[in-house]
């Protein structure tokens, strides 16, 4: 883990996709990939969880608050895109320049919070989806659920469009499945139309419809859109960037139109199947799995059904980690491997689904699932009404601020999803306020009550007080400065990492060309051996025998060319080692080789460079 100084929101991948040297088809299909990313987080296990609900309590009556969602989905995510293609900048970057310490570190605990929730019911859809097709234990299944961490590490080094590839032949094979569940079901189209009419809702409905929106205008999702946009490469004159929002919302509305179809699919699915027949009492995913090939009448269908949920979770895992990545560097500025971040993310989920299974078993997970979406429901004012400020703000989008009319519109579905979530957690937080004869439990959720209602205020009102006192600019490296000193200091002492490789002769050149003559030169090689971990340097095996020798060979070829060098064994750990010996010897630069390897391979054979250099307060030559 380290301080990330790099401005650029996923770097790994930032403008590595060029689409400034394409004609116009090519170009466009160049733009194509960032909304199906974000789209596979509107069709995840979540969204299985409370559409399969709604539709087998209630019928085709939510159909109009998938719509909503769908339609609330595209202005938002447009806007998020908007704030990352104008300013190059992700949603937690230009919270981070806005907003004081003690707001964005309670914006980025809420941003965790999403995250988890939504990584939670991946988990759980995964596990079950594998429970489903093949038998193994629930609990299995989570824990299995752990190494997709890998596939993550393989996806990420393939590249950002063959990743893109990978999402969109998941987000295909569950709109397959579901097309032939459609066609197997033959819903009543009518029916299904008066679904799309506006009704009121009772309490059951309302727990279930601010389920579904969760589940569809996802938090993490505004996060991960303004950054993926950015791994389009685009010229910065306003041609150009008008052009990218257009190719950009050509992009979004097909990849979430899609996932409308999905979500559409699951509802009048479990409306036909089974509130048709009277079986409103199906809630649970496994449920509709085992009553789909009888009422159905094939084989083929609960199959399907499974395949496609294992799809959806193992699609919106992907997504959840670079949108952890995305929060913890805007936020923080701090960058971890990501097969660590998608490890805590991962282990951070399976805690309460393992928890839950072991004490009541596989019966309330599906409650479980809705809950995670609630949760998420729960995080969006926080990340809308920041992104609404951005992307109104003349003065950081010029030309590019949203007009009128959708200002207008992008609140009103702000205060539209406030509305509905302040009713559920107050009419929830209220009975459990009543019921509890205990003082402590009551001035918990007074305490809550007033913390969000602060940080809500501090959200809403500080850009709008900051905007008329004269926003100052703040940037991340601090002011511009010319440069005016570039002299190379001279060195008088280096210290040179050797591993005995076919590497050496490369890295000792690189050395003599730093220093010269007149620098001295300390040569250090660290053993490795298994008496060498525990005897340190009261070794004495072959090995460490061998060692010693070949760096005072090394030593004597140098010193005959009149090089001035002396040599250094270390024991133990290889990074604290090189560290003391270059402390002790107090060179002024250190150079040594790169090891080539990252990932899995770093956990096999250790990780030595980015450690050292974190560790040293002298330049580091890495020799390749």
């Amino acid at each position: 883990m380290f301080e990330y100084h790099n401005t650029s929101s996923l770097s790994e991948v930032h403008e590595t996709v060029d689409t400034t040297k394409h004609s116009k088809w090519k170009k466009l299909f160049s733009f194509l990939g960032p909304a199906y990313l974000v789209s596979v987080g509107y069709m995840d296990p979540g969204n299985w969880a409370t559409d399969l609900q709604g539709g087998a309590q209630f019928g085709y009556k939510l159909i109009w608050i998938l719509l909503m969602s769908n339609l609330m989905a595209l202005l938002l995510q447009g806007l998020s895109a908007r704030l990352g293609i104008v300013r190059r900048r992700d949603l937690a970057q230009a919270n981070r320049e806005t907003y004081p310490p003690v707001v964005n570190f309670c914006l980025y605990i809420l941003a965790e919070l999403a995250i988890a929730a939504c990584d939670l019911a991946e988990v759980l859809g995964m596990a079950i989806g594998i429970h489903l097709l093949t038998g193994i234990p629930i609990l299995w299944g989570v824990l299995f659920t752990v190494l997709d961490t890998f596939l993550l590490l393989y996806l990420q080094k393939l590249g950002i469009k063959r990743l893109e590839a990978f999402i969109i032949g998941l987000v295909l094979i569950i709109g397959l499945s579901f097309l032939v569940e459609i066609f197997f079901a033959q819903p009543p189209v009518g029916e299904m139309l008066t679904g799309l009419i506006p009704s009121s809702l009772n309490d059951g409905a309302l727990y279930i419809a601010v389920g579904i929106i969760g589940a569809t205008v996802m938090p993490h999702n505004l996060y991960l859109h303004s950054a993926l946009v950015q791994t389009r490469k685009i010229k910065t004159d306003d041609a150009s960037i008008k052009q990218a929002l257009k190719y950009n919302r050509i992009d979004s509305t097909i990849a979430l139109n899609a996932a409308f179809f999905v979500n559409t699919a699951i509802l009048v699915l479990a409306a036909t199947v089974f509130f048709k027949t009277g079986n409103t009492q199906v809630a649970k995913i496994e449920d509709a799995h085992k009553l789909l090939a009888p009422l159905l009448g094939t084989a083929v269908a609960p199959v399907l059904f499974a395949i496609a949920l294992i799809a959806a979770g193992q699609s919106s895992t992907v997504t959840g980690t670079m949108a952890g990545q995305i929060v913890m560097e805007g936020y923080l500025r701090l960058r971890i491997n990501p097969w660590v971040r998608r490890l805590i993310t991962r282990l951070i989920a399976i805690t309460p689904a393992v928890i839950v299974i072991l004490i009541s078993g596989d019966e309330n997970l599906d409650d479980l699932l809705v809950l995670s979406q609630v949760i998420l429901s729960l995080q969006l004012g926080f990340a809308i009404i920041p992104l609404i400020h951005f992307v109104s703000d003349k003065e950081t989008m010029g030309a590019f601020a949203i007009k009128l009319p959708t200002k207008i519109a992008a609140w009103f579905v702000a205060g539209i999803l406030i509305f509905l979530n302040v009713k559920l957690v107050f009419d929830s937080s209220l009975n459990v306020f009543e019921k509890s004869g205990n003082l402590i439990g009551k001035f918990a959720i007074v305490a809550a009550w007033l913390a969000f209602a602060w940080l809500f205020c501090m959200m809403t009102f500080l850009p709008i007080i900051r905007k008329h006192k004269g926003k100052k600019n703040m940037l991340i490296h601090g002011e511009e400065k010319l440069l005016q000193n570039l002299q190379v200091p001279d060195f008088a002492k280096i210290a040179v990492s050797l591993d005995f490789s076919d590497n050496d002769e490369k890295i000792v050149a690189y050395a003599l060309a730093q220093g010269k003559q007149s620098a001295q030169y300390v040569l250090m090689h660290i053993v490795e051996t298994a008496s060498a971990s525990y005897l340190g340097d009261a070794t004495d095996d072959f090995e460490t025998r061998k060692d010693k020798e070949r760096l005072q060979l090394y030593a004597d070829q140098l010193n005959s060319l009149g090089f001035s060098v002396t040599t250094h064994l270390g024991y133990r750990n290889r990074v604290n080692e090189i560290v003391r010996i270059v402390n002790e010897a107090n060179a002024d630069m250190l150079i040594m080789g790169a090891h080539r390897h990252s990932g899995i391979k770093d956990l096999l054979y250790g990780e030595t460079v980015d450690a050292v250099r974190h560790k040293l307060q002298i330049p580091v030559l890495i020799v390749s």
